[in-house]
């Protein structure tokens, strides 16, 4: 396990984050205690030190296993957690990204996790009601108090992001350090615009999913009754949604699965370990989050340490996902609207 540096900060965290959404069995699924603690043991063994929770998950058990379970180690872990969600369904005040909610969460959060300090803090969801100044006024107070370190936001518009980490730099505020966002093969819309962003602003990107919900895995291209016969979404209707299948396991899905099959094939690797590599190896500072209900699964994510893929596999990748960037994007790169806007020497610049 190496060690990156987390966005515009000093804060070392390991290369791969451990996701404990799947810490307890209160949602109907995920791991047991004891399933959850090898995990947890088998993460540190090897040097990693950064995990990722959040208040609502299994509704809280998942806090109190990782609090449990980083007592004896607990200045040596990056502890990460979330608030946003609603905790109460009844009071509109129980959820949101604003000054109440923040405090309640983070108390709650410091009781379940039997901690006096979170290292990363993180908005779950932009609420879009919050004023951005109060958000990052709140988080800087926490901050200065002592109960955070360092924060972070998930599942939010670049535009969103952008302001607020300008606003708190021009104030002094404390910025954030980490973004959280859904990106694998089947999900690469954030190249449009976030992860240019979190790039320019030196925001390092943890990627939730870099398998896809579980598509890039490869098990519905194995499964004979998933074949391209509309009889998919009833074979994995069991598992998922039927809106929800439809959207992961699409056509386009199990083709970006089938190359990386392909790839895992060739180089004697798992689809898992190729997908998440892909996520890897991306530019910037990229720390996949890894989700698993048993510790085979961990164990298998985690021998992505011990390879690279080529340039040759990357592009093959590369292409079978390609998205269109869209407006403005495809249109100022467009060969025309370069002639016009740059003459005839853009092929003579050296670019960055």
């Amino acid at each position: 396990m190496r060690y990156k540096l987390l966005g515009k900060s000093g804060l070392r965290v390991s290369e791969l984050c451990l996701g404990a959404m799947t810490f307890g069995e209160d949602w109907g699924w995920g791991a047991s205690r004891q399933e959850s603690k090898k995990m947890y043991d088998a993460f540190r063994k090897i040097g990693g030190n950064f995990i990722d929770t959040a208040n609502i998950y299994t509704n809280g058990t998942s806090e109190k296993f990782v609090g449990e379970f980083l007592r004896k180690d607990r200045d040596e872990v990056v502890l990460a957690t979330k608030y946003s969600n609603s905790t109460n369904p009844d009071d509109p005040n129980a959820s949101g990204n604003h000054r109440k909610n923040v405090k309640r969460s983070l108390e709650a959060s410091l009781k379940r996790l039997k901690t006096d300090y979170i290292d990363l803090y993180w908005i779950h969801y932009w609420d879009f009601m919050t004023p951005v100044e109060e958000v990052m006024r709140a988080l800087d107070d926490l901050i200065r108090s002592g109960k955070v370190l360092y924060i972070g936001i998930s599942d939010a518009p670049a535009w969103v992001v952008s302001r607020a980490n300008t606003m708190a730099e021009l104030i002094g505020w404390s910025q954030f350090i980490g973004l959280q966002i859904e990106y694998s093969l089947v999900e690469r819309t954030p190249e449009r615009e976030l992860l240019p962003m979190a790039r320019s602003m030196d925001i390092g990107v943890t990627p939730w999913s870099p398998l896809g919900s579980g598509v890039l895995t490869g098990k519905y291209n194995k499964n004979k009754k998933s074949a391209s016969d509309g009889k998919r979404v009833e074979a994995i209707k069991d598992m998922m949604s039927e809106d929800y299948a439809n959207r992961i396991v699409s056509d386009r899905n199990l083709e970006i699965a089938r190359e990386v099959l392909n790839i895992a094939d060739e180089s004697g690797k798992t689809p898992a370990q190729v997908a998440i590599n892909w996520v890897r190896q991306k530019p910037g500072v990229m720390v996949p989050i890894l989700g698993a209900r048993k510790l085979s699964q961990l164990k298998d994510n985690l021998g992505c340490l011990d390879f690279e893929l080529t340039h040759d596999q990357m592009d093959r990748l590369n292409k079978v996902s390609e998205i269109k960037l869209g407006f403005p994007h495809d249109f100022l790169s467009s060969e025309e609207i370069r002639r016009i806007t740059l003459g005839n020497t853009y092929s003579l610049i050296d670019k960055k």
